[in-house]
């Protein structure tokens, strides 16, 4: 089983997101994942300039590693979304990489993957950051096993830390699991197959000025 994790954090591992990330990681390892992580401070991808080429003929000609990343992902059984809260959102670095995903997402390509979200914070706030993760999971077509989130209590230290990491680790085997035993979320069902909709009509309209995305859903 391949897992995917792509740290959005600055610090890269050695932040609080990267230790709690760390956690989640071990569970999955425990459950039997070969898990690779991609570290975006290290591996930085640059921003969408909306030239629509990978509308047109499925790659991106931004040079940087975006498409090996992508193509890590696509291949992948689950993947692992981690950031910190960054005034009310996730970081730069992550955001320029879900926006690079537009072509992943205008035809829900993730379908039939699982995704598992991870998430710290200076002072709280964690929730709406991973409600807004969780949609990008299921824009991508994927279903969300679950997530976690906790503000620190210092470097790489949480409040009630031993309780956290135990359910950290329990994400992580989730993942897994859901992996296995191909679990369906159908509370996720209404919203992801309405954007999934969305997606469709839009290429649609938009006709053979995008190609590629229009061959792909023809084919459906």
């Amino acid at each position: 089983m391949k897992i995917l994790a792509i740290n959005g954090s600055p610090r890269g591992m050695n932040g609080t997101t990267g230790r709690l990330l760390e956690e989640v990681m071990a569970g999955a390892v425990q459950a039997g994942a070969d898990i690779e992580i991609v570290t975006l401070a290290q591996t930085p991808v640059k921003p969408c300039v909306a030239c629509d080429v990978c509308h047109k003929v499925g790659t991106c000609p931004v040079k940087d590693e975006f498409e090996e990343i992508k193509q890590k992902l696509i291949a992948a059984d689950a993947f692992i979304l981690a950031t910190p809260n960054y005034l009310l959102s996730i970081t730069a670095q992550l955001k320029a990489f879900l926006d690079r995903c537009n072509g992943l997402i205008h035809l829900t390509a993730l379908e039939g993957k699982y995704g598992a979200l991870v998430e710290t914070s200076g002072g709280g706030g964690d929730e709406e950051v991973l409600e807004y993760m969780q949609k990008i999971v299921n824009a991508m077509g994927a279903q969300n096993v679950g997530s976690i989130g906790s503000p620190g209590a210092g470097h790489r230290v949480f409040p009630d830390q031993d309780a956290l990491f135990q359910k950290a680790r329990a994400l992580g085997k989730e993942l897994c699991d859901s992996v296995r035993e191909k679990r369906h979320f159908p509370e996720q069902d209404e919203w992801r197959l309405g954007f999934k909709a969305r997606m469709e009509q839009l290429i649609g309209y938009v006709g053979e000025v995008w190609p590629y995305e229009q061959q792909i859903v023809a084919k459906r």
